[in-house]
Protein backbone atom coordinates (compact mmCIF):
# COMPACT_ATOMS: atom_id res chain seq x y z
CA UNK A 1 0.00 0.00 0.00
CA UNK A 2 2.49 2.68 0.84
CA UNK A 3 2.05 6.37 1.99
CA UNK A 4 3.63 9.37 -0.04
CA UNK A 5 4.30 11.70 3.46
CA UNK A 6 6.79 13.51 5.01
CA UNK A 7 8.80 12.23 8.06
CA UNK A 8 8.30 13.56 10.98
CA UNK A 9 10.82 14.66 13.46
CA UNK A 10 13.08 12.01 15.14
CA UNK A 11 11.95 11.70 18.37
CA UNK A 12 14.44 13.43 21.28
CA UNK A 13 15.83 10.36 23.28
CA UNK A 14 15.08 10.47 26.83
CA UNK A 15 17.51 8.49 29.55
CA UNK A 16 14.25 6.00 30.64
CA UNK A 17 15.99 2.78 31.91
CA UNK A 18 14.55 0.57 29.01
CA UNK A 19 13.83 -2.04 32.27
CA UNK A 20 11.38 0.21 33.18
CA UNK A 21 9.49 -0.49 29.35
CA UNK A 22 6.79 -3.52 30.03
CA UNK A 23 7.82 -4.46 27.03
CA UNK A 24 11.96 -5.00 27.02
CA UNK A 25 14.38 -6.64 29.47
CA UNK A 26 18.06 -5.16 28.94
CA UNK A 27 20.73 -7.16 30.52
CA UNK A 28 20.41 -8.20 34.09
CA UNK A 29 17.06 -6.32 34.36
CA UNK A 30 18.17 -4.36 36.92
CA UNK A 31 16.17 -1.07 37.16
CA UNK A 32 18.50 1.59 37.64
CA UNK A 33 22.18 -0.23 36.90
CA UNK A 34 25.03 2.01 35.68
CA UNK A 35 24.46 1.14 32.15
CA UNK A 36 25.34 2.90 28.91
CA UNK A 37 22.91 3.42 26.43
CA UNK A 38 24.32 5.04 23.96
CA UNK A 39 21.51 7.35 23.24
CA UNK A 40 23.38 10.45 22.52
CA UNK A 41 25.24 8.51 19.56
CA UNK A 42 21.77 7.20 18.70
CA UNK A 43 20.30 10.36 18.62
CA UNK A 44 23.20 11.80 16.33
CA UNK A 45 22.70 8.85 14.29
CA UNK A 46 18.80 9.73 14.07
CA UNK A 47 19.12 13.36 13.00
CA UNK A 48 22.30 12.18 10.34
CA UNK A 49 19.64 10.42 8.53
CA UNK A 50 18.94 7.11 9.80
CA UNK A 51 15.09 8.26 10.97
CA UNK A 52 14.32 9.59 7.71
CA UNK A 53 16.08 6.89 5.81
CA UNK A 54 13.86 4.55 7.83
CA UNK A 55 10.87 6.13 7.61
CA UNK A 56 11.03 6.32 3.99
CA UNK A 57 11.52 2.35 3.97
CA UNK A 58 8.75 2.06 6.20
CA UNK A 59 6.24 4.25 4.96
CA UNK A 60 7.08 2.38 1.03
CA UNK A 61 5.38 -0.51 2.89
CA UNK A 62 3.33 0.31 5.78
CA UNK A 63 -0.56 -0.83 5.89
CA UNK A 64 -1.20 2.30 7.46
CA UNK A 65 -3.45 4.49 5.40
CA UNK A 66 -3.73 8.28 5.32
CA UNK A 67 -6.24 8.21 8.14
CA UNK A 68 -4.15 6.29 10.32
CA UNK A 69 -1.52 8.13 9.58
CA UNK A 70 -3.06 11.40 10.32
CA UNK A 71 -4.26 10.12 13.70
CA UNK A 72 -0.78 8.74 14.72
CA UNK A 73 0.69 12.15 13.77
CA UNK A 74 -2.00 14.09 15.73
CA UNK A 75 -1.09 12.30 18.69
CA UNK A 76 2.36 12.72 18.42
CA UNK A 77 3.14 9.02 19.00
CA UNK A 78 6.32 9.53 16.56
CA UNK A 79 8.23 11.70 19.12
CA UNK A 80 7.65 9.22 21.88
CA UNK A 81 9.84 6.14 20.43
CA UNK A 82 13.06 5.56 22.31
CA UNK A 83 16.39 3.50 20.92
CA UNK A 84 18.85 2.57 23.05
CA UNK A 85 22.29 0.36 23.12
CA UNK A 86 21.35 -3.05 24.03
CA UNK A 87 25.26 -4.56 25.20
CA UNK A 88 23.96 -7.93 26.54
CA UNK A 89 22.19 -8.60 23.36
CA UNK A 90 24.74 -6.77 20.47
CA UNK A 91 21.52 -4.64 19.13
CA UNK A 92 20.27 -1.18 18.90
CA UNK A 93 16.65 -1.98 21.05
CA UNK A 94 13.86 0.22 20.78
CA UNK A 95 10.02 1.07 22.67
CA UNK A 96 7.58 1.58 20.07
CA UNK A 97 4.93 3.68 21.68
CA UNK A 98 1.20 2.98 21.04
CA UNK A 99 -2.34 3.79 21.46
CA UNK A 100 -3.88 2.25 24.84
CA UNK A 101 -6.71 -0.26 25.56
CA UNK A 102 -8.50 2.33 27.46
CA UNK A 103 -8.62 4.44 24.38
CA UNK A 104 -12.35 4.66 23.69
CA UNK A 105 -13.07 5.57 27.53
CA UNK A 106 -10.50 8.54 27.35
CA UNK A 107 -11.95 9.52 24.28
CA UNK A 108 -8.15 9.40 22.48
CA UNK A 109 -8.42 11.43 19.24
CA UNK A 110 -11.88 11.89 18.13
CA UNK A 111 -10.95 9.75 14.19
CA UNK A 112 -10.28 6.81 16.10
CA UNK A 113 -13.10 4.44 16.12
CA UNK A 114 -12.61 0.91 15.97
CA UNK A 115 -9.84 -1.74 17.22
CA UNK A 116 -9.26 -2.23 13.80
CA UNK A 117 -7.53 1.50 13.39
CA UNK A 118 -5.92 0.88 17.07
CA UNK A 119 -4.09 -2.40 16.52
CA UNK A 120 -3.28 -1.15 12.90
CA UNK A 121 -1.37 2.06 14.15
CA UNK A 122 0.02 -0.16 17.06
CA UNK A 123 1.24 -2.51 14.79
CA UNK A 124 2.83 -0.51 12.23
CA UNK A 125 4.43 1.72 14.92
CA UNK A 126 6.15 -1.50 15.98
CA UNK A 127 7.14 -2.80 12.32
CA UNK A 128 8.99 1.01 11.81
CA UNK A 129 10.78 0.74 15.15
CA UNK A 130 12.55 -2.25 13.96
CA UNK A 131 13.10 -0.94 10.95
CA UNK A 132 15.02 2.45 12.73
CA UNK A 133 16.75 -0.23 15.02
CA UNK A 134 17.63 -2.43 11.71
CA UNK A 135 18.98 0.91 10.11
CA UNK A 136 21.11 1.85 13.26
CA UNK A 137 22.46 -1.35 13.91
CA UNK A 138 23.25 -2.39 10.51
CA UNK A 139 24.53 1.36 8.60
CA UNK A 140 25.41 3.66 11.77
CA UNK A 141 26.52 1.37 14.68
CA UNK A 142 30.49 1.26 14.59
CA UNK A 143 30.71 -0.22 18.27
CA UNK A 144 30.92 -3.71 19.48
CA UNK A 145 29.26 -5.12 22.34
CA UNK A 146 31.10 -5.12 25.52
CA UNK A 147 29.40 -8.07 26.93
CA UNK A 148 31.48 -11.51 27.55
CA UNK A 149 29.55 -14.11 28.34
CA UNK A 150 30.37 -16.33 31.01
CA UNK A 151 33.11 -19.04 30.05
CA UNK A 152 30.73 -22.35 31.75
CA UNK A 153 27.86 -21.63 29.66
CA UNK A 154 26.49 -25.62 28.06
CA UNK A 155 26.89 -25.62 24.09
CA UNK A 156 23.66 -26.00 22.32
Amino acid sequence: MGLDVTAPDPPELSFVDPNEYEDATIGSGDVGADVDYRREELQGFLEEGAWERSFDEWAADTDLDEAAYAIARDLDLFADFDFFWDDFADRVGYHAPGIPEDWREREYHPDLDSWGTVSGINAELTEFGQIVSTVLKSEYVDWEAEYEPPEDLPDF
